[in-house]
């Protein structure tokens, strides 16, 4: 041991400390830590008290030696000279220096990748553990942040655990990519239970008092082994899971409604046994809710084991292996498959309608019915089965679940859930139920305006659709004040604006040929005018090289109904419209999924549309109106519209006034709206206006060349 008295001071330290490190001695390490002028001694007595000290714990370590052979490779072999070539240990590596340029750029790659698995690390620093919320499991119900993410000092790697026994991921990752993300599921045995294991014991009276006042009987607890447990100085309530006759898990609840289930025990229903050969089964949210629904006669009930999610989730549904939240019903599928007919009677709230959501989605809507919880008040609705049972007793609560309604599923109906809207048409509450007026008698008895239809409208060109169709808006603006949006893509602005102030003050824009003696309307009612024409008209432009589709017209369209509150949309014309479609897709087709998109928009916003079409180029055509077959495209235009008008002016001096129009109604699909026939109007060239005409011409025998 003399060698050791010999060793300068800072080595004789290392050596001490490297091997206490190895052998895990407290005794060296007391002596490296000794004061310097102790250990630095030279004299006799000093030098004999070190060596009956370092002696002492020579013989220490002795059993530790001795008991793990040392390899003759490793630096701890002891040499015969009795001194080992390691003599110090190496120190400790400084921190990484994230200001280094290379370390930053590994850590912002390593973060990348970590994105890529779900995980957020941009708050994470190296070196340290970190919590967060788990990408799998979400924290579970509680959104607990189980995931322990660990990110190395030198930004090369990162690891990470789940440490929630339902979840158990797992993984790794490394920013040069020679390992990656791994999913290990926990493997969990699943546990043997009994009622003497878990030492449960049968109700105490303080118990079933307790029960009692929930209205739930002993017999019924009886039935349902309903028990109790000792824990500590405190009693709590035990249900027992069974399934068929085995005891395979328990949840404690204390009175205090505070729960705790077994764990690795398998998930179930709670009263599984119940619905064995049910046809028709409940599930409730609770077990004291199972026990509820019992005492009001039904026995075919079952309860969650955990309670309800706090919203329904928005991802999709995932497989039967990763649906860990639900398990239960993936365990339960012998039985829940056979039933015909499941009544869901979760809690009113908010959680109790998400829980049943993400039930009825996995058993499948279309064999789900929900039970609405009777009125607690005009504004509030009891909770829960057991708080039906305990304030109006258990008929009510067998009213309740008799009652249940068919789960909603988007897109199918009952007549039952549009009785308000029947009824309000009944007694035409919103006042349009009949359509509104056109402003013109002799039109009125063929066709009004219906909110929510299509009306298209046709005509051979310079027969006056779009000038029919804007002293049409302006009459209803007059009427019942109704707001448009104009998507008019033949006219410019200003010609548009100038039809419509002239329609409006009744007075031609400018004084020219066709104003004839009418003055020009002065420029005190051209401003009134134009605050009108703001007030009720926006505009729908597409101001780029190429033409809008139907599609992009009518976003346009919603957003004008949202934010100004239109009631009528006029489409002019068709052929203005971009019709790019599949090389597979007739025109035919387009068409008609093009006309079903406008109706309902139309019926979605409550919004009334004109949609002019032009007609084909007509051979042989003899100047009469043409059909609405002519259109040019499909016949899908009269197929598929609620209304269909031929525009028709009158060009034959011996047939009648040139001023004369012919308004043909040729389809009115609400007999309560119209119905076909023919009404003339007169049309006043100065100020764009129509007006009833006293005459009334004989049809002549041939329209068209075409089909009728």
């Amino acid at each position: 041991m003399r060698f050791l008295l010999r060793l300068p001071q800072t080595h004789l330290r290392k050596l001490c400390c490297s091997m206490s490190v190895l052998m895990g001695s407290k005794q060296f390490l007391e002596f490296c830590l000794l004061p310097s002028s102790f250990a630095a001694s030279s004299s006799p007595s000093h030098a004999r008290g070190v060596q009956r000290q370092l002696s002492s714990v020579s013989r220490r370590f002795r059993p530790v030696l001795a008991s793990r052979p040392v390899s003759k490779s490793s630096p701890y072999h002891q040499r015969p000279n009795g001194v080992s070539p390691y003599t110090s240990i190496s120190r400790a590596p400084n921190p990484v220096d994230l200001e280094d340029g290379a370390v930053q750029s590994r850590l912002a790659n390593l973060r990348l990748k970590l994105a890529e698995n779900g995980i957020d690390a941009q708050n994470c620093p190296s070196g340290q553990y970190s919590g967060l919320i788990c990408p799998e499991c979400e924290g579970g119900d509680s959104g607990e942040k189980s995931l322990s993410l660990f990110i190395a000092a030198d930004c090369s790697s990162a690891t990470w655990n789940c440490f929630r026994g339902k979840c158990g991921l797992k993984g790794g990752v490394r920013v040069d990519g020679r390992f990656t993300t791994s999913v290990v599921p926990a493997e969990k045995v699943e546990r043997k239970v009994s009622v003497e294991s878990l030492e449960l014991e049968p109700l105490c009276d303080e118990i079933e008092d307790y029960f009692a006042a929930r209205m739930i009987s002993s017999e019924t607890l009886k039935r349902n082994r309903v028990m109790q447990k000792r824990i500590g100085d405190e009693i709590v309530i035990a249900f027992t899971y069974w399934q068929r006759g085995e005891l395979v898990s328990c949840k404690y609840r204390y009175l205090t409604k505070k729960f705790f289930q077994e764990k690795n025990t398998r998930r179930i229903f709670y009263g599984l046994d119940d619905i064995e050969k049910a046809s028709e089964i409940i599930i409730v949210e609770g077990e004291i809710d199972k026990l509820a629904v019992e005492e009001a006669g039904f026995r075919n009930c079952v309860s969650v084991p955990d309670g309800a999610p706090a919203s329904v989730s928005s991802k999709e549904t995932p497989p039967e292996d990763k649906d860990t939240k639900y398990k239960f019903l993936w365990n339960c599928n012998d039985y829940l498959k056979k039933a015909s007919r499941i009544v869901i009677a979760t809690d009113g709230d908010g959680a109790g309608q998400a829980l049943a959501e993400e039930v009825a989605r996995r058993l499948g809507k279309e064999r789900c019915w929900r039970v609405k919880w009777p009125k607690k008040s005009d504004d509030e609705h009891y909770k829960d089965a057991n708080e039906v049972l305990m304030s109006m007793g258990p008929h009510s609560l067998s009213e309740a679940i008799r009652s249940a309604e068919p789960y909603p599923i988007q897109g199918l109906f009952s007549f039952k859930d549009f009785f308000d809207e029947i009824d309000a048409y009944y007694h035409r509450t919103h006042g349009h139920e009949y359509g509104v007026s056109t402003g013109w008698k002799t039109l009125d008895n063929f066709y009004s305006v219906v909110p929510g239809e299509l009306t298209v409208v046709t005509g051979v060109p310079n027969s006056g659709k779009s000038e029919w169709i804007d002293a049409l808006l302006c009459n209803l603006n007059h009427s019942v004040g109704w707001k448009f949006a104009l998507c008019s893509m033949e006219n410019k602005v200003r010609d548009h604006g100038r039809k419509l102030l002239e329609k409006h003050v009744q007075k031609p824009f400018f004084d020219a040929d066709y104003g004839r003696s009418v003055p020009r309307m002065s420029v005190a009612e051209l401003d009134e005018g134009k605050l009108w024409l703001d007030d009720t008209f926006t505009l729908i432009r597409c101001e780029l090289d190429s033409l809008p589709s139907i599609g992009w017209v009518l976003e346009r369209a919603k957003a004008a109904v949202l934010r100004h509150g239109i009631r009528g949309l006029v489409i002019d014309p068709y052929n203005e419209l971009d019709h790019q479609r599949t090389q597979r897709q007739t025109e035919t087709e387009y068409v008609s999924q093009m006309l079903t998109k406008i109706k309902r928009f139309a019926q979605h916003h409550s919004c009334h549309v004109w949609f002019v079409a032009h007609p084909k180029q007509l051979q042989q055509w003899d100047g009469g109106p043409p059909n609405l077959y002519d259109i040019s495209g499909s016949a899908h235009f009269i197929n598929k519209c609620d209304n269909g008008i031929v525009i028709h002016r009158n060009r034959d001096e011996k047939a009648g006034p040139l001023d004369l129009v012919q308004i043909c109604v040729r389809k009115v699909r609400n007999k309560v709206a119209g119905q076909i026939g023919d009404a003339y109007l007169c049309y006043d060239r100065a100020t764009g206006l129509f007006s009833d005409s006293p005459i009334t011409p004989e049809k002549p025998e041939r329209r068209s060349s075409r089909r009728p």
